[in-house]
């Protein structure tokens, strides 16, 4: 059993048919008794209602779940200092185009990513990133 944890995740969603893969992560963060909060938030469709949130979310670390172009992880990781993990989405073309959009980018704007599809492993380094805080507490 994993220790329960303070601190909060917030899962961005770009799209609702993504909330399939998203329940993958919810449930490790459930298990696991991280708090979480689910928006639907695309950085095309919604970028300015998406920059609002992210400045005012108090939550410890992101996670991003795109496919296609993937743009919301790292639109994430620009607005925000705390981590930010990209799961890139099987769409087209096998999950690779969303998979290299995460990886790819710019210098100074790091996105940790996982594999395609895989929002339960993006859940359990989430914990991981927030067992760090509370080793120094």
């Amino acid at each position: 059993m994993k220790v329960k944890l303070k601190g909060k995740v917030a899962i961005i969603l770009g799209s609702e048919r993504d909330r399939s893969v998203a329940e993958e992560a919810i449930k490790v963060l459930e298990k696991v008794g991280i708090t979480y909060e689910v928006k639907v938030l695309s950085a095309h469709r919604n970028p300015k209602e998406l920059e609002e949130y992210i400045e005012s979310c108090n939550a410890d670390v992101f996670i991003g779940i795109a496919g296609l172009s993937a743009h919301l992880p790292g639109f994430i990781a620009s607005r925000t200092d705390k981590p930010v993990i990209g799961v890139p989405l099987n769409v087209q073309l096998g999950g690779l185009d969303a998979l290299l959009s995460i990886v790819q980018m710019p210098r100074g704007v790091p996105v940790a990513c996982v594999g395609i599809n895989n929002a339960e492993n993006a859940a359990w380094l989430a914990y991981r990133i927030l067992s760090l805080k509370e080793e120094k507490n």
